[in-house]
């Protein structure tokens, strides 16, 4: 082979390696965007009782993912959540409206839908995120789902702590939902048969408008992070039957 035929091989060689880390560096910094908002909300929850930072501003459209769906599939009201189970303000928006967002599906006034998403891992590097998630649609296999993701978030780690990436973890915490502790879900858990689902579902919440998790949508229209509006519990509670009396 003659030395210009070397050159040019190593060449493209070298121009195929720069795309790829043009390539890797444009997703590490969407996902340093994503979980700098989430950082914020954080921040904000600490300090402003009722103020979280999400995607504050206006109505964008959702990504195009399969929701979780927890409720009457008919409510007048519906609430899109975008989570990620290593996420801190994730963590504090569930100890803050779990007992309403569960009286409100429960009478039948609202269904939930759940986009879980990884960015966490994508940002500081596990798979805890992932498997979490997975874990979780296992669980809705199981007819488990509420319940199995209340556990994960009241036994959430810190937010540095990679602890959900141990599946025996969250085969674990299973044991404290009734009836969820079986060989299938086991199974599931352990092969990772959600990975799919999950990595589809964080793909479109990285192609999306939205900037933190959680992103918190009521009919269509964020509700949360906006420090001129906080939303508190009563005040979903409100919105809430506003739109079922709206409808009746």
């Amino acid at each position: 082979m003659s030395e210009r035929n070397r050159e040019g091989k190593r060449s493209a060689r070298e121009r195929l390696r720069e795309e790829r880390e043009r390539e890797k560096a444009a997703e590490r910094r969407k996902r340093t965007a994503k979980v700098a908002g989430a950082a914020v909300a954080a921040l904000a929850i600490a300090t402003v009782v009722g103020v979280f930072a999400a995607n504050g501003g206006e109505t964008t459209e959702g990504p195009a993912v399969d929701p979780i769906s927890v409720g009457d599939k008919d409510a007048p009201a519906t609430l899109a959540v975008y989570e990620d189970f290593r996420c801190p303000a994730c963590g504090q928006f569930e100890t803050t409206f779990r007992d309403t967002i569960h009286e409100l599906t429960d009478a039948g006034k609202l269904r939930v839908d759940y986009h879980l998403v990884t960015i966490i891992d994508g940002n500081m590097g596990g798979t805890g995120s992932q498997n979490a998630a997975n874990a979780a649609v296992c669980a809705d296999d199981e007819g488990k789902f509420p319940e199995y993701h209340d556990v994960l978030f009241e036994n959430q780690p810190a937010e540095t702590d990679d602890a959900f990436a141990d599946k025996s973890r969250l085969i674990d915490l299973a044991g404290d939902v009734e009836g969820l502790d079986t060989a299938s879900f086991r199974a599931c858990v352990e092969d990772g048969d959600h990975d799919q689902w999950v990595d589809t579902s964080n793909a479109g919440f990285l192609d999306s408008d939205y900037n933190a998790t959680p992103t918190i949508l009521l009919n269509g229209d964020t509700i949360y992070g906006q420090s001129s509006d906080p939303l508190t519990p009563d005040a979903l509670r409100e919105r809430v039957d506003e739109i079922a009396a709206s409808e009746s």
